[in-house]
Formats: structure tokens, sequence, C-alpha cells
């Protein structure tokens, strides 16, 4: 998980750069795409997971896979394109504090499905709401203003949050690389019907010309940020509840940040300094309980 973190994070500096040559609903159907294809060779090495013993447990299984993965298609169709859009207009660093705010919203969507949380998870909600305020209202400009961007990207951090529950209630109970390579493929079908509709078809026609002009950003979100991670991911919570996956996953954000510093020259004021400590501290208090090794107050279903 910590692997999948710091290649997320890195992955919004080609996000980001990527936008200067492709529309963000085409860059999603492309990566997606190329993800699916990058995990799918995986089944030549990795062997199955033992079926059911009966044909009843197997049609169940099925169903259940379909199921998953095209639910969790859709969700992360639309986390992923909320996320786009708002990366074209925000900074790396700032983006990857937000979207690591999924953290805290992963036990809250989980109250949705009977996961209890405690008093540690309303306190990081608490904090990254100020955090929030600090990145996503500007003051300069003669009075207080709604930075869009950075809302379109929280949206898609909502996103991301359900999409770890659902996940952590799939993952178990179902192939990896089968629940992997099939949600992608929902994914880039839909995005790239999306993007048809939407960037209008002379963009997400001109797939050849996004893979010439935006070759290396492509390939890292396909292949290792697509592919790669979301791959581990799975994987990781076969065994593990998706509050503590949370955990690991929440230093993407400063990945991110590091990588906007080094890589793209990003330099943030004190209001995003503030920001981005506001919601770093949300996330580690939502999941300090962990931090002093007591037991945390969410349970499976």
């Amino acid at each position: 998980m910590l692997l999948a973190a710091a290649i997320w994070g890195f992955g919004f500096i080609a996000q980001k750069e990527a936008m200067d040559e492709v529309g963000p609903l085409t860059f999603n159907a492309v990566r997606f795409a190329i993800g699916a294809l990058a995990v799918a060779p995986l089944r030549l090495f990795i062997p199955r997971v033992k079926p059911a013993p009966t044909p009843e447990g197997r049609r169940a299984e099925r169903s259940l896979l379909i199921r998953g993965s095209i639910l969790l298609g859709l969700v992360v169709a639309l986390a992923s394109a909320f996320q786009q859009w708002g990366i074209v207009g925000t900074d790396a660093g700032p983006a990857g504090f937000i979207t690591g705010l999924y953290v805290v919203f992963t036990p809250l969507v989980g109250l949705l499905i009977g996961i209890r949380t405690g008093l540690a998870t309303w306190l990081g909600c608490g904090l990254a709401v100020v955090g929030m305020w600090f990145l996503g209202v500007k003051a300069d400009t003669g009075g207080f203003q709604i930075d869009i961007p950075s809302l379109l990207v929280l949206l898609g951090a909502v996103g991301w949050a359900v999409q770890v529950q659902i996940v952590g209630r799939y993952s178990p109970k179902t192939d990896p690389i089968e629940l992997t390579v099939l949600q992608f493929t929902v994914v880039a079908i839909t995005t790239f019907i999306a993007a048809l509709l939407i960037e209008g078809p002379e963009q997400a026609l001109g797939i050849g010309r996004a893979l010439r002009e935006a070759t290396w950003e492509i390939l890292y979100s396909g292949v290792l940020a697509i592919g790669v991670a979301f791959f581990l991911q799975i994987v990781a919570q076969r065994k593990s509840p998706p509050a503590h996956v949370a955990i690991l996953l929440s230093l993407e954000a400063v990945f991110a940040a590091l990588g906007g510093w080094w890589l793209l020259g990003e330099t943030y004021d004190e209001r995003t300094m503030i920001g981005c400590g506001f919601m770093l501290a949300g996330i580690v208090a939502s999941q300090l309980p962990r931090f002093v090794g007591r037991r945390a107050p969410i349970s499976q279903p």
C-alpha cells in the first residue's frame, strides 16, 4: 500500500502534464484501457483463486464478480472524471491533499452500510473542512470566491472513499485479477462514451495523437497508477479492512506535494500551506486510534 501511495502521488504529475495535450475524459479512457491490458497478462503467472466446490457456489461467485466490477467501474469512472477535471485548474500538490481526504470520508461512507465510526473521525472531518476552506475559498479577489477546481477534486475524493469501501466488500470474495480487469474495462468503455458526448468525436477518437503527444504521462498513468497500484490495493484489501488500508494510502498526498515541487517547480503560498497542514492533520486525526495501538471503533459488516 505504501508503494501504491507513492505511485498515485507522483501520478498527479503525469495527470497534470497530460492535460496540456489531451482532454480529461479521453485521457482517462485511454489510461484505464491500458491499465486493463497491463493487468490481464498477470493471469499467466498468478493462478486463479480457487473457485467454490459446487456449481451453485461458482454461479454465485460469477454473479458477485460481475456485480462488483460494474459497480466499481461506474464509481471509479465518476471519481476519476471529477478528479481529472479539477486537476486542470489545481496544482498537483494541493490536488493530492484534497484527494487524500478520502481517508476521512472512507469511514463516513461506511456509516451508510452499517460500519460504526468514532470521535476521531469527526475530529478529522472538522480539521479537513478548515483545510478545504483555506484551499478552496480564495480571499484575495476582493471577496470570498469558491475555487471550483478544488471542489471538483473534492467530489473525486468522495468517489474514491466509496471505491475503497466497495473493494473491501468484494475483493475477499472474488479473484483480484478478474475484478481489476473487468472494472477497468467498464471505466474505459463508459468514459470513452462520455468523451464522445462531452469532448467531441475529434478529441475522443484522436487516441493515436494522444499517445504521441503525452506518451510517458499516459503510460505512467495506465501501467503504474492504474494497472499496478489498483491491483496492489485489491490484493491488500483481501486481508485488510478499508480504514487500515486508508492509513498508508493517505501518504499519497505527501508524495503528490513532493512531486509537484520537485518535478513541476510548484511553489505554495502561505494560505495553501496552512490548508494542506489542516488537511494532513485531519487525515492523521481520523486514524489516530490505530496509530496509538488501540482497537479501531470500526467493524466490518
